[in-house]
């Protein structure tokens, strides 16, 4: 699994990171891989699989808009948190069929909920079959 981050605001970067890092170490689960980006073209561009998103609205260049149709257009299973200050988002948001909209300043509690349901909901639509060799 693989967790990325996208926000022009690195204080966000390392706060979601920390929530992130400290939502599975309290559930004693291995920590997936986190990547981060401060721009919507720089994750685009990131080539690796997507399995949650975090992901801000309003940044240079590209918005977070844009960016979530095109995850969605490439992986329909992504899921895809809008962490952002702005309300007025949220109907575009909801036409690609974002996960949660999470409000700036970030509520520990609610993200850790939050984050529960997706990792419940990724791991109802990922299959992993064991294949076992010699």
């Amino acid at each position: 699994m693989r967790i990325l981050i996208c926000d022009d605001d690195t204080l966000i970067i390392e706060q979601l990171q920390k929530y992130i890092e400290s939502y599975f170490e309290s559930n004693h689960l291995k920590c997936p891989e986190l990547v981060s980006f401060t721009s919507g073209e720089s994750l685009l561009a990131d080539k690796n699989e997507k399995d949650i998103v975090f992901l801000d609205i309003e940044m240079p260049g590209m918005n977070g808009i844009f960016v979530g149709n095109e995850l969605k257009k490439a992986n329909k299973n992504v899921i895809i948190f809008v962490v952002t200050s702005y309300s007025e988002y949220l109907d575009e948001a909801m036409r690609f069929h974002v996960f949660r909209y999470l409000s700036k300043p970030l509520d520990k509690q609610r993200f850790f909920r939050n984050m529960k349901d997706a990792l419940t909901y990724y791991n109802s639509i990922t299959t992993k079959i064991p294949v076992e060799t010699k």
